[in-house]
């Protein structure tokens, strides 16, 4: 974090209360942090780190999933960012149908937002590959939740209501992944999956200058992924 100084940094899954973090972590010099905590310790969580404070900051999103703590709304003045932990539904068949509820709430809100006239970027672990090329062994894992069709048809769902997958708008090709399992060593082979993403709204995509994922940077089963954006005063 301190050799790519990011202007904004979004977390997922940091299994952390604030409480819980050290003071090195939690108040980091030039950052504005928050945390958007659920009710279980140790389950789930988002952080954001800001150069910039935000206009507004909020951990609330909809009152049947605001528990799990997987959601951070950051108002800035040219746009609104969705720190998002999309949840995961391989565990059972009732987190599948948790992960869909969730989906579909996510994007009823942001047709919602959309149609106020917002400017939107959703950051986060989506936990689903998209296309075939977005994993590296997509018939092995017709059947598997995060590859699932109706799993997949909601983030074409996503893009047709208005947003754009920004690391497309620069990279087409295959073999570029942002989850490997960790058991199997699948980071050593680069068999991975890309479920991270930063998708921008379609008023907001022309200004993303860049798009990029950083497999280079270790310590987690995903490495970061992330935009260049213009700033307002078009640096």
């Amino acid at each position: 974090m301190q050799e790519d100084d990011p202007d904004i940094l979004c977390v997922q899954e940091t299994k952390a209360w604030a409480e819980q973090l050290s003071p090195e972590v939690r108040d980091i010099a030039g950052y504005h942090s928050y945390y958007g905590e659920g009710e279980r310790k140790g389950y789930s969580g988002v952080a954001l780190y800001s150069k910039l404070e935000p206009l507004d900051i909020s951990d609330r999103f909809h009152p049947a999933f605001d528990d799990e703590g997987r959601v951070l709304v950051a108002h800035y003045p040219s746009f609104v960012l969705f720190n998002v932990y999309f949840p995961n539904g391989k565990a059972s068949p009732e987190r599948l149908q948790y992960k869909m509820d969730f989906y579909e709430a996510f994007l009823e809100e942001m047709r919602r937002r959309l149609q106020l006239g917002e400017r939107i970027i959703v950051a986060g672990d989506v936990n689903t590959a998209h296309r075939e090329i977005d994993l590296a062994r997509p018939q092995e894992n017709q059947s598997t939740s995060g590859f699932l069709p109706k799993e997949r048809h909601w983030i074409d769902r996503l893009l047709d209501a208005g947003f754009t997958d920004t690391f497309r708008m620069f990279h087409t090709g295959e073999g570029h992944y942002s989850y490997w399992d960790l058991r199997t060593r699948a980071r050593d082979r680069n068999v991975g999956w890309r479920i991270d993403y930063v998708f921008a709204s379609d008023d907001l995509a022309h200004d993303v200058h860049d798009a990029f994922i950083l497999p280079e940077v270790y310590g987690s089963d995903h490495c970061p992924v992330g935009i260049e954006l213009a700033k307002d005063d078009g640096n």
